[in-house]
């Protein structure tokens, strides 16, 4: 059984309530005719309910009825979720006139209070709203996982070359959310990204290399002299290595390595000799946002790989982003995903970070917390 099979398997045997914040879009609603007609899920659509259903006759969907429609502006919880928002959000200076607004006028708020009361599991969002509209309602209002500080963003990349990755199965992150991470962010990320090969694609040994143009050492970049460390990426995966070795012992993970000696056995045996990772690696872990998004893409046009994502990693509950270019078919695929962010992971919980790294791990989150501030709003 090939792994889209066997997610819908999963996605039918252990239906979720999934929110679709943007039902009135032409795409989203096709995609919910069919995750309904194949029983993937209990959605929960938000919008006109006139117009949904009007949408439905007029491009022949038959299944919309069995969903739960939620009208924003006539919704008998909104003043329950108002209050419960307000609340949330006091330290922060939100009045409950403010709360009204957002959960009578913003759907991707109604969608995270939804969740965040119970009546929901997870939500898909993005062929209309950006990666910031999706995450600053889910980071204000669900927040981030126990122990983890930086959201990411991982794709499943479904390509055609079975002998690497999973049978051909990779997955790749960060391709969504952080710009530039730190070592400490790079970290987490790879520990998260674990957790999503496992719990949506099945991976029972997740093998992750760290990404760089450099294996082992194998190139150079300029050093900053005050610091002594590479100017680019090659410390800072380093760096990343060591955190995640200490921090997640019983991950397998390694780097830096290239792409293709973390992919080709006969590569990895002359570039990185005795790694565990090297030649095996079924999670890639990049450097940076511009490599994981930009290579993720034309491994999908170029290379004719299905690319199923991003699935957002480090939230508390399932919160989804498609790409505002998706097709019906990816919408699809991610109505089988949000659940299986809920599964228990074989992957180790954090251990305690020495001293070394757990003093610049504080300074590095508060860093991030700033970041995200800025971007996503507090």
């Amino acid at each position: 059984m090939d792994l889209l099979k066997q997610i819908v398997a999963r996605a039918q045997s252990d239906k979720q309530r999934i929110v679709l914040p943007e039902a009135e879009e032409e795409r989203t609603l096709k995609a919910a005719d069919r995750a309904l007609q194949d029983g993937l899920a209990d959605l929960i659509l938000i919008g006109d309910p006139e117009n949904i259903r009007r949408e439905a006759e007029e491009w022949g969907l038959k299944h919309i009825g069995k969903a739960t429609i939620v009208d924003p502006k006539h919704n008998p919880r909104s003043e329950e979720y108002a209050e419960k928002l307000a609340e949330l959000r006091k330290k922060k200076g939100m009045t409950i006139e403010q709360a009204r607004k957002l959960v009578t006028e913003n759907n991707l708020y109604l969608g995270c209070m939804i969740i965040k009361t119970g009546g929901a599991d997870g939500q898909i969002s993005g062929a209309l709203s950006t990666t910031g509209d999706t995450l600053r309602p889910a980071l204000q209002i669900i927040k981030c996982a126990p122990g983890i500080s930086c959201v990411s963003g991982a794709m499943l990349l479904l390509t055609h070359e079975k002998a690497m990755g999973n049978d051909g199965v990779i997955v790749m992150g960060d391709v969504a959310v952080t710009p530039n991470p730190t070592a400490e962010q790079l970290a987490q990320i790879a520990f998260t990204t674990a957790q999503t090969a496992h719990s949506v694609a099945g991976m029972t040994e997740p093998f992750i290399a760290m990404l760089s143009y450099s294996t082992k050492g194998s190139a150079k970049d300029a050093i900053d002299k005050q610091t002594g460390k590479s100017v680019y990426v090659i410390d800072k995966v380093k760096d990343a290595v060591a955190i995640a070795h200490e921090k997640y012992p019983e991950l397998h993970v390694d780097g830096e390595l290239q792409a293709d000696a973390s992919l080709v056995p006969e590569v990895a045996a002359k570039k990185a000799p005795g790694s565990i990772v090297a030649g095996r690696a079924n999670v890639l872990v990049v450097p940076n946002l511009e490599v994981g998004n930009i290579g993720y893409k034309l491994v999908q046009r170029l290379g004719g790989a299905v690319a199923i994502g991003p699935i957002l990693q480090g939230i508390a509950r399932p919160v989804n982003d498609l790409s505002r270019g998706c097709s019906v078919d990816d919408i699809y695929y991610m109505d089988r995903l949000p659940g299986a962010g809920r599964k228990e992971s074989i992957i180790p919980q954090p251990t305690k970070l020495s001293t070394q790294y757990e003093n610049t791990g504080s300074q590095l989150r508060q860093q991030f917390y700033q970041v995200q501030v800025l971007r996503y709003g507090r």
